[in-house]
């Protein structure tokens, strides 16, 4: 029996020529990848299905990395991080966050029924909940005063983030989450049809920020949708307006919001495109790729020509064998350590920095990419 991580009303895309095929080294990642790597390759790239699957949906589980995050689980369904927290480079999994480690675990192949995953998803349904309990901020529970407006922005940014987590594990039906993303997507909805979209930012002092009834998409918004096919099918008109918003052009200032009566950074928050050029895919490849990755799952990455050819050159940067190798000559491999909490669960999935690892990881991202963004995978 097959195993994927893909939710099983995944919904394929439209089936393009053979001109549009890309060679995948299932071979060679079979021979040097990591366990994680090997199941998702053959069961949701391959998509291969045969009786002998059932020893395969064991090898996510063999693997000590993961083990050792499961671990680290509390017995409440929490780790100790709080709810967003990534650990510092180096320091392994220490100080991690619960929904950053479902969605690590779900990356390395583990179903949500597993015993870490299914502990986890009752505080995360929790957090859907439209209150304003500052009991559950976590790691967001402002110092001192508790002020109403601070604990309504927390709750926020936890209730996406939650929703994104459990998207992908799965539970894209579940009345709860259709619920949340319903409401979510209403309040982005009604910033992008108002006035306040075009010129989201307002003085304040010598800043720019962005004003409390300001509700850019975020991050944890593309996530959610990502796994949720069925919904965005039905709010095919608020996704138009939602492309045309992260596709165009950031704004140079830094996402930062008016909470009451403090400034609140939201590095979390989309304002336009986050892959404007080359410079931005040769400077952070982690972020590159899972830019790339969810805009293949959403549908639109072959309707935008910038993103397409971001995407084709880490194609052309393969090596006779079809793995991903570093452009240009003497450059060193790179590191593949997430310089932002949003692309870390997905990066290194491999257990070390070596380079066959690295190229593993970055192999694997291509054949993903090209599977949901519409190209056809042949298998070598």
């Amino acid at each position: 029996m097959t195993v994927p991580i893909t939710p099983d009303f995944y919904i394929p895309p439209p089936a393009q020529s053979a001109q549009e095929s890309i060679r995948f080294p299932l071979t060679w990642l079979v021979e040097h990848a990591s366990a994680p790597i090997k199941f998702r390759a053959v069961t949701e790239i391959a998509r291969a299905t045969s009786d002998g699957m059932d020893a395969l949906a064991a090898l996510p589980y063999t693997y000590e990395p993961a083990l050792l995050l499961a671990l680290l689980q509390a017995t409440d369904g929490t780790w100790p991080g709080g709810m967003l927290a990534v650990p510092a480079p180096g320091q392994g999994f220490t100080g991690v966050g619960t929904i950053s480690a479902v969605q690590r675990l779900l990356e390395y192949g583990w179903e949500r029924d597993s015993p870490p995953l299914l502990q986890a998803r009752r505080v995360l349904f929790r957090l859907l909940a439209e209150d304003d309990d500052p009991a559950y901020l976590f790691e967001l529970a402002p110092r001192g005063r508790v002020a109403p407006d601070l604990v309504r922005h927390g709750r926020s940014i936890l209730r996406e983030a939650a929703a994104a987590a459990l998207a992908q594990a799965g539970y894209g039906h579940d009345p709860r989450l259709r619920g949340a993303a319903r409401r979510i997507t209403e309040r982005v909805d009604a910033f992008l049809r108002s006035p306040l979209a075009e010129k989201p930012f307002v003085r304040y002092g010598n800043q720019h920020v962005l004003p409390p009834e300001a509700a850019p998409p975020s991050i944890f918004l593309l996530e959610m949708l990502a796994y949720m096919p069925h919904f965005r099918n039905e709010h095919y008109d608020f996704m138009e307006r939602l492309y045309g918003a992260i596709s165009q052009p950031q704004p140079r200032q830094a996402s930062a919001s008016m909470v009451g009566d403090k400034i609140v950074a939201e590095p979390h928050l989309v304002l336009g495109d986050q892959l404007p050029h080359r410079n931005a895919v040769d400077g952070d490849i982690p972020a590159a790729l899972q830019w790339l990755e969810l805009m293949a799952r959403l549908g639109l990455l072959r309707r935008n020509d910038n993103w397409s050819k971001m995407f084709e050159r880490f194609v052309g940067d393969r090596d006779s064998e079809g793995v991903w190798k570093q452009p240009g000559s003497g450059r060193r491999t790179p590191t593949l350590s997430a310089s932002t909490p949003y692309s870390w669960p997905l990066f290194p999935l491999g257990p070390d920095a070596s380079p066959d690892s690295i190229r593993a990881d970055v192999t694997f991202r291509i054949g993903i990419i090209a599977r949901y963004g519409g190209w056809g995978v042949e298998l070598e």
